[in-house]
């Protein structure tokens, strides 16, 4: 077994933040995320089993959109699938905390492949997160 062919296929994303304890507040405790390792100019995060770093990094470029279903999608972003469950639980705990979506939870391409619960929103630093929902899990890659 190589270690692509590892059977809990992981990925390492890190992002930039201006501000690290406002990333700790925002992922540790609107997001739930448990803490890693950490430097002064770094923290680790599991997203989920995923390896997800938030990296201090004062000056960024952002600004960029692209159209998807009538909405402007910021690019670049990332985020989890989740169960629907899981989707509108998020969904609550994020309108809980007061969080400002960019996009607001909603079924996107509805009646079409692709079917999804979808939302954005902004961490404290300005990165896009999208976390989305399938009631079909073969509509992941639908066409």
């Amino acid at each position: 077994m190589t270690v692509l062919d590892s059977p809990i296929p992981r990925f390492h994303l890190a992002m930039p933040v201006d501000d690290l304890e406002a990333a700790r507040r925002f992922y540790g405790e609107v997001l739930g995320l448990e803490q890693g390792r950490s430097s002064d100019t770094w923290i680790d995060w599991n997203l989920h089993g995923h390896q997800f770093v938030t990296h201090l990094a004062p000056e960024r470029r952002q600004g960029i959109h692209n159209p998807v279903d009538g909405h402007d999608v910021p690019v670049p972003h990332f985020g989890l699938i989740l169960t629907i469950p899981a989707f509108e639980e998020l969904a609550e705990r994020l309108r809980n905390a007061g969080t400002e979506f960019v996009i607001e939870p909603y079924v996107r391409f509805e009646g079409q492949p692709g079917e999804q619960w979808t939302m954005f929103l902004l961490d404290p630093a300005g990165n896009a997160l999208e976390f989305k929902a399938f009631g079909d899990d073969d509509q992941v890659f639908a066409v």
